[in-house]
């Protein structure tokens, strides 16, 4: 598997990838031959020796295995690319593919093939919104500020807003992880949306335990946030175990605070996390991470997201490295069922730049992804990396002809920031929800 796969620096700096071109061929020759059932009886990391392997093997869907059963992975990839593969057929096997088999056949593929494969999924969720229609693109509106200020914040949200953006979440990293700041921030996006009848949903990306405290705090919280894993051990590192995403899972389904859905949990991953964590067992970073789709799905998420450029050149080297990991993180969601977004995303010590970005934003338009990032200038201040800005998803949307989420266009349309063909109304940002930030001001 690490030796078929694309060039990684992570894979090569665990010491598991291939040394050359033509031994990376020959892998792929001798995996494209590997029939699926081997993935069930052959686990990459011991079943009696992880979690992670146990949730996989346990919840396997059998009946939904059937049709694909029979096949070789390569097999597998013929199928997938085939005409009569669509939709519906890829719903049907999805609880029947491991996150194994969804890498393997990534392996195989061009990117081209990555995209038309997850352009032809539709994975749809709800909470006051709907993620994941044909057609649609949702952003996730980081308001992230240095220090944490409401006025900031505030100003950044508004920006978005004006801007069409926020549909899938507005969602803020804090910079004090505790549980009153969390809380802090939670009240002021949820005062925002009661303000003015926003049909949005809001989640401060702390740590889950601090979430579950202001939960039992009977403070507002829509969404229940949690960087994963595709190891028990670097789930462990995160300090969260399966037991605990399901009880945070119930308790926020307890307070039913969705309107038109209850898909109640956000989750982001990433290529390296767990070999960055020591705790990679020597199987190459683009299976683990399918792994950790295999947990997000368990829990039934509004939202999962690849942070793919984030962890840094150690894992992901340059542009070209960050743009095949984005479409097959993107892939293997789709095909294993999830409402599959992705922060496009650089740090600065990367060989990678903003055209590069634009590239992969693009090809991930192209490939149906649910949502992306919305972030000032697409810069995020204070995570000190590079993303994408509110007119990236702007013009991601006019290019390929994608609208935001229904319940939110029409909220739009409502305050007169977009026209009836869901376009923007530039001239109409002297909106009376500036005169929010004079309030916080006083």
């Amino acid at each position: 598997m690490a030796k078929a796969s694309p060039m990684k620096s992570g894979d090569a700096l665990a010491g598991i990838a291939a040394a050359t071109e033509e031994e990376r061929i020959a892998a792929k020759f001798v995996l494209a031959d590997l029939p699926l059932t081997v993935f069930l009886n052959e686990a990459l990391i011991p079943y009696e020796d992880d979690t992670v392997t146990r949730l996989i093997l346990d919840h396997h869907d059998e009946a939904a295995f059937a049709p694909i059963s029979s096949m070789t992975v390569g097999d597998f990839r013929n199928w997938l690319l085939a005409y009569e593969t669509g939709a519906e057929q890829l719903r049907a096997v999805a609880t029947g593919i491991t996150p194994e088999m969804a890498a393997a056949v990534s392996k195989l593929m061009r990117n081209q093939d990555l995209i038309l494969v997850a352009a032809k999924a539709e994975n749809i969720t709800r909470f006051r919104t709907t993620i994941g229609l044909k057609g649609q693109l949702s952003t996730r509106l980081q308001p992230n500020h240095p220090t944490d200020d409401p006025k900031g914040i505030a100003a950044a949200i508004l920006d978005g807003l004006l801007n069409g953006v926020g549909d899938a979440v507005i969602g803020i990293n804090p910079v004090a992880d505790d549980v009153e700041a969390a809380a802090r921030l939670l009240h002021l996006l949820d005062d925002m949306r009661q303000r003015y009848e926003m049909p949005v949903q809001s989640c401060i990306l702390t740590h889950i335990t601090n979430t579950m405290e202001i939960m039992e705090r009977k403070g507002p919280v829509d969404l229940v946030f949690q960087s994963i894993a595709g190891t028990e051990k670097a789930n462990d590192s995160f300090g969260i175990t399966l037991d605990l995403l399901q009880e945070a899972k119930e308790a926020a389904l307890a307070l039913q605070r969705g309107t038109v859905g209850n898909n109640v949990m956000y989750f982001e991953t990433g290529q390296g996390s767990a070999l960055s964590a020591n705790a990679h067992s020597e199987v190459d970073q683009q299976t683990l991470e399918a792994r950790a789709y295999a947990v997000a799905s368990r829990y039934e998420p509004l939202l999962v997201n690849t942070v793919v450029g984030f962890i840094g050149p150690e894992y992901l080297y340059d542009g070209k490295q960050i743009i095949r990991a984005g479409l097959e993180d993107h892939f293997c969601g789709k095909l294993l069922g999830l409402p599959m977004g992705c922060d496009v995303c650089y740090t600065n010590h990367a060989e990678a730049d903003q055209n590069d970005m634009d590239n992969l934003l693009t090809l991930l338009g192209a490939a149906g992804v649910n949502f992306i990032m919305g972030v000032p200038g697409a810069d995020d201040v204070m995570l000190n990396y590079q993303s994408t800005s509110f007119h990236d998803a702007n013009y991601l949307r006019q290019v390929l002809g994608l609208s935001c989420a229904p319940e939110f266009e029409r909220w739009l349309k409502k305050m007169g920031l977009c026209d009836d063909q869901g376009r923007l109304v530039l001239e109409n940002r002297a909106t009376p929800m500036l005169a929010y930030l004079q309030e916080i001001d006083q």
